[in-house]
């Protein structure tokens, strides 16, 4: 169901991840496009540093798991959305950093006058970003019918949930991978900011 090179690519990135310390537990979830029907995520309750091929299960763009018994990740909706609503979204990456938790119980993220804000297409650091911050909902279906028209009228370079952690996307696994690598980094770079405070 799930072709080799997506499921390796995201194993692979579930361990960058891990390494980080950014999916502790059994916490965050990653995807790819299958195509246009389908995509590939990782199942609930694994761990993200430990993955195999196996872990990575294919479900419709309404999170049904295309195979009977398996179970997909708790938050398969948000992914979903992503890839029904923006169509170059290749793959999705989910995790829980301290950083990005800490600061999203502090209310709003704005990032400014950051040399890596380039790595998301501005043409300059001097730009002013607002990173998004949603309340934490365990009722997926609603978060992500909230979300919605959030996302459509002005596409963030990425979310966070509150007291939950970051969502990040790209056109391919490795986009994506990098692209999280960079709002981990900003993130960070917040934290330790308003430690100076």
């Amino acid at each position: 169901m799930v072709p080799m090179e997506l499921a390796e690519a995201l194993t692979e990135a579930g361990r960058r991840m891990d390494a980080h310390g950014w999916v502790p537990g059994s916490a965050g979830n990653l995807s790819a496009r299958i195509d246009d029907g389908r995509i590939a995520i990782t199942r609930s309750g694994v761990h993200k540093g430990r993955l195999t091929t196996a872990d990575i299960i294919a479900v419709d763009y309404d999170g049904n798991p295309l195979v009977e018994g398996q179970k997909p990740s708790a938050e398969t909706l948000l992914h979903c959305q992503l890839y029904r609503l923006f169509p170059q979204v290749g793959a999705v990456l989910h995790g829980h950093s301290v950083a990005a938790t800490v600061l999203s119980m502090l209310g709003g993220i704005t990032l400014a006058n950051y040399e890596i804000l380039k790595a998301f297409g501005y043409a300059t650091h001097e730009h002013e970003v607002l990173l998004p911050v949603y309340e934490n909902d365990q009722d997926i279906a609603r978060l992500a019918a909230f979300i919605e028209p959030l996302l459509q009228s002005e596409p963030p370079i990425g979310y966070v949930i509150a007291g939950h952690g970051v969502y990040a996307w790209g056109t391919s696994v490795e986009h994506a991978y990098w692209r999280l690598e960079a709002l981990e980094f900003l993130l960070q770079c917040e934290l330790e900011r308003r430690k100076m405070k």
